[in-house]
């Protein structure tokens, strides 16, 4: 999709459809299309609630074919994240009805660069479809080609945040892109080429640790979650490094859990809904697709990428319930239930950032299904051990427009995954499940500022928004990307 930035008049843009904003507390005035917008408001039509649409053809006084009117609730409460979805609304909206060539006319108001990088951002995520599989698409051969952005002054600050909106949205929809392949297509072994073949693309450093290279280093904990596949785990290493020598000494590093397919192993899952555990490895999704933006981005401070992959398979040597592993750091862990792998594979990983010289982690992971219970599918859940690191993060992901929540991490909570017979087990029981799973990462990061998300409740969208695809959501790569680029 083509995008362009101008600043044509909207009664002069010549195109097949012409998108403009509008809220439910404010009429058009009586200018636009012949007053025919605001009589549609009148007869109770359309009511500017937010994502609500109608499509005026042939418009009075307009050059544009039609004028589709894009409803954003009350004025006083738009934000970038409503400006986000609007631009997917457009695009789905427009789009089915074969519409190749089409615009949209901002008129100015608080924050433009924000408002603009947002709305791109969204119309390109309102693009994606998951059908990469379907002999028949969803739209067929229609797609927009040409998509228009009409503002009262063309500024750099706007080109620029054109810019950053294309690269933001087009990396998001790259990690949706990997979670959605199967586990047939997407093993281990494939997800580190594709990660190699991005950085090479971007100019990004990118080092995969094979089996043996992390035998060698003693990745006990990973290890024992793969031993049970015939598919060979992998350690994806990603590095970008900024071009003018950074002020401080801060190195952020992103880790992503990356099981490209759950059975749960012995501890095996119930067959209803196990086809979705493909978008296990999201955590690793992101942060490669985050690696992918900071490439073109360009933010002041050291970024590395982990993504320990594996397949959680039953396999007959598969580890078993009681069986005592041994992590890179050294500790030893219970594994009660196989079923809680992501943690095991996390703990070597955090650790290996954390003395590859790393001193802010920050770990993305469908981890517990508890998540789900306490936020739903709406937020993600935030731990961490810094509360600053904390704060910086929920603001990156406020102005990112990927909703958390933080969660307590007292230590009393460590409690519950005391072992008889090693240092912690890999569960705590029925009670706090994701904050004791945050709890046993928290070991492992060497006294590091730490963030945990737990993205399992919204990792995955099962039913379609009329912005927004079902199938995966690509978060948390827009709050990723924010906090590296805003880092000081």
């Amino acid at each position: 999709m083509e995008l362009i930035l101008g600043t044509t008049p909207a009664n002069e843009i010549e195109t097949e459809a012409l998108a403009i904003i509008c809220f439910s507390d404010e009429k058009p005035g009586p200018d636009l299309a012949g007053g025919l917008p605001l009589e549609i408001y009148d007869r109770g039509e359309f009511t500017g609630k937010a994502q609500e649409t109608a499509l005026v053809h042939r418009p009075f006084g307009m050059k544009a074919a039609r004028l589709l009117l894009v409803g954003c609730g009350e004025k006083a409460k738009f934000t970038t994240d409503e400006m986000r979805k609007a631009g997917g609304v457009i695009v789905r909206t427009l789009k089915p009805k074969g519409i190749k060539d089409a615009a949209v006319r901002l008129d100015g108001g608080t924050q433009p660069d924000l408002m603009l990088s947002a709305l791109v951002e969204g119309a390109i995520l309102g693009d994606y479809e998951p059908d990469r599989h379907k002999t028949e698409k969803k739209n067929g051969d229609k797609v927009i080609e040409k998509l228009r952005f009409s503002v009262p002054e063309e500024t750099s600050s706007l080109t620029d945040a054109l810019r950053r909106g294309r690269v933001v949205g087009e990396s998001q929809n790259y990690a949706r892109t990997l979670v959605n392949e199967p586990g047939n297509l997407l093993t281990p072994s494939s997800l580190g080429a594709q990660a190699r073949q991005m950085a090479a693309e971007f100019g990004l450093g990118c080092e995969v640790l094979d089996e043996a290279r992390m035998r060698q280093l003693g990745f006990g904990t990973l290890l024992g979650v793969s031993q049970g596949s015939a598919e060979p785990p992998v350690m994806i290493v990603l590095k970008y490094v900024p071009a003018e020598p950074p002020a401080s000494a801060d190195h952020l590093a992103l880790v992503g859990k990356g099981v490209t397919f759950d059975t749960g192993g012995i501890s095996i899952k119930p067959s209803d809904g196990m086809e979705k555990m493909k978008y296990d490895m999201a955590g690793a999704a992101a942060v490669i697709g985050a690696m992918r933006a900071v490439a073109q981005l360009k933010p002041s401070i050291p970024v590395t990428a982990l993504a320990p992959c594996v397949e959680n398979m039953p396999g007959h040597k598969a580890q078993r319930p009681g069986d005592i592993v041994t992590s890179y750091q050294g500790k030893t862990v219970e594994v009660l239930n196989t079923d809680a792998e992501g943690r095991l594979i996390l703990a070597d990983a955090l650790t290996y950032a954390a003395r590859q010289g790393c001193t802010h982690l920050i770990d993305a992971a469908t981890l517990t299904g508890a998540i789900a219970v306490a936020l739903g599918h709406l937020y993600a859940g935030v731990f961490s051990n810094n509360e600053l690191f904390r704060e910086k993060l929920l603001a990156a992901s406020r102005a990112a427009g990927e909703r958390m929540w933080p969660f307590p991490m007292d230590e009393d909570y460590k409690e519950y995954l005391k072992s008889a017979f090693a240092d912690l087990a890999n569960i705590g029981g029925r009670w706090g499940g994701s904050i004791t799973a945050a709890k046993f990462l928290e070991e492992f990061v060497e006294g590091k500022p730490w963030i945990h998300l737990d993205i399992a409740g919204t990792a995955w969208l099962d039913d379609g928004k009329p912005f927004l695809a079902k199938g995966p959501t690509g978060l948390p790569v827009r709050t990723m990307v924010e906090l590296a680029c805003r880092w000081q």
